[in-house]
């Protein structure tokens, strides 16, 4: 229970891993691992060195679809707001049950600029031939979600320090230490056919 509790805190779903002291994001393909340090290729094409702190934590996403989110299933949605007063899904985490309630209610998603942070039971869902939209309910208020085929939807699996290797695709909150390096106590890996988590 603690490792998926942790392993949410990666991915941005909570206001705990923004009200920390300052952090990086760190997405992108590992290069090399030694021991407890690992050489990560960001997404932008940057080099970060990365020291994993002692007793560190791994979690594992898949890809999922539309089709996964279902009525009354419980789900974090990173999104844009529209014009129209509605939001746009730019990622969807579907939350184990075992997590129903982790960090519920509606506020800034402090991993993209102007963007939103919903976690709430789906009260009902519409399916589109472009996507779905989505009702989330949670107390005191619910949010309209658009989730177009382009929307990054994951759900959690588990995963072993033994995966973190060249190729691994990677994702983290980091700390920027004062030689330029970083250092992360959480690291999420995305399976194959899975986009890194935001």
């Amino acid at each position: 229970m603690r490792s998926l509790a942790t392993f949410c805190l990666v991915l941005g779903l909570t206001v705990a891993a923004q009200a920390q002291s300052p952090t990086t994001r760190i997405r992108g393909e590992v290069e090399k691992a030694e021991g407890d340090t690992l050489i990560v290729k960001t997404v932008d094409g940057a080099m970060a060195k990365v020291a994993l702190a002692s007793g560190f934590s791994v979690g594992g996403v898949v890809k999922a679809t539309t089709a996964d989110i279902k009525k009354g299933g419980y789900i974090g949605v990173g999104a844009r707001p529209q014009p129209d007063g509605s939001l746009q899904a730019v990622q969807v985490f579907i939350f184990p049950e075992a997590m129903r309630g982790t960090g519920e209610g509606h506020r800034p998603w402090g991993v993209l600029p102007d963007s939103t942070m919903t976690n709430a039971t789906v009260a009902e869902t519409v399916s589109r031939v472009d996507g779905a939209n989505v009702v989330l309910s949670y107390p005191g208020g619910e949010q309209k979600v658009a989730i177009n085929p382009d929307a990054n939807i994951i759900m959690a699996a588990p995963a072993q320090t033994s995966e973190l290797v060249a190729g691994a695709q990677v994702a983290m909150t980091a700390t920027r230490q004062a030689d330029g390096s970083f250092s992360a106590s959480r690291v999420t890996i995305a399976r194959p056919g899975a986009q890194l988590p935001y």
